[in-house]
């Protein structure tokens, strides 16, 4: 084999609706790593791919929100599954986005494994921890079941590329929720293959959508869009999370404040906080049937 041979360069593209579109206004923009070294060009997106990848997680919102939690946990376990087949890939872009070593690159990658697996673990044990019967006077039942949200905007952090996507992403979808990703500004490589696995996974198309670029450009249209019910600021700095908190206001949309930066570990327990953030509750009364002097007849 000639030694001289061209190198092939991996063309990253923005995942929408299932599919590999570039984006729209066929712009990109350099990704270097954290020496400044150039690694490839990522889609920038535009308004215009915002506004499909909503349309897109809306279609997909039926379906994925009417799957029981147990087949949902199913699929995300396959997902966990294929992220174990692919991890040198990712050991090697989380290294490079990073600037971390290749030993300590794979610590994360398996962090970030295993953290899909907790969030898969978590899809049909949620409604017993947020749910439940409610103590009423009468002869009512009266119950309380966690629903999804909706149509979730999550602004992935920027610092911790991969693990720190996961851990906004999965508990969005795990819950029944569709998910338009605003991936890392600085390194959003691994955000992009991550689309690749999920494409290529039992996850229906649509449920997750991920765009690269500008956050504050990709992230102001999602903040004010009418047909989003939610979205986490966990990527936007205090100016540009403020900015979007006031768009998000418009149509009442459930909003996850981003946390202070200083001090963050995302290798920590991340308790339920995030499953319940974009959960609705609804409550319904039902009439228990004739009471009589020994109770109820059920």
């Amino acid at each position: 084999m000639s030694d001289g041979r061209l190198s092939v360069f991996k063309t990253y593209k923005l995942y929408v609706g299932g599919k590999f579109p570039r984006s729209e206004s066929g712009r990109v923009y350099e990704v270097t790593d954290s020496k400044g070294k150039w690694l490839a060009n990522a889609p920038q997106s535009s308004r215009k791919d915002a506004r499909d990848a909503v349309v897109a997680a809306r279609k997909a919102f039926g379906g994925w929100s009417g799957a029981t939690a147990y087949n949902r946990g199913q699929i995300l376990y396959r997902v966990a599954e294929m992220l174990e087949g692919r991890r040198d890939q990712f050991v090697r872009e989380v290294a490079e986005a990073e600037g971390l070593s290749k030993s300590k690159a794979g610590a994360v990658v398996d962090a970030t494994v295993d953290r899909w697996v907790w969030y898969a673990g978590w899809t049909d044990k949620i409604a017993q921890i947020v749910g439940g019967a409610n103590p009423v006077a009468g002869p009512f039942f009266n119950l309380s079941t966690p629903e999804p949200t909706g149509v979730v905007a999550v602004l992935a952090p920027q610092e911790s590329s991969f693990l720190g996507l996961v851990s906004v992403l999965a508990p969005v979808i795990a819950t029944g929720s569709t998910a338009v990703v605003v991936a890392s500004e600085r390194s959003p490589l691994p955000a992009l293959s991550l689309g690749e696995v999920l494409a290529t996974s039992d996850l229906p198309g649509g449920v997750v959508n991920i765009l690269s670029g500008k956050t504050a450009e990709i992230a102001t249209p999602l903040a004010s869009h009418q047909d989003v019910n939610g979205i986490d600021l966990t990527g936007a700095d205090a100016d540009l999370a403020k900015e979007l908190e006031i768009a998000a206001a418009d149509n009442l949309k459930r909003v996850s404040r981003p946390q202070p930066v200083d001090g963050v570990d995302w290798s920590a327990d991340p308790g339920t906080r995030r499953l319940t953030a974009f959960l609705e509750t609804k409550t319904v009364w039902h009439p228990t049937g004739a009471l009589g002097a020994s109770g109820s007849s059920y």
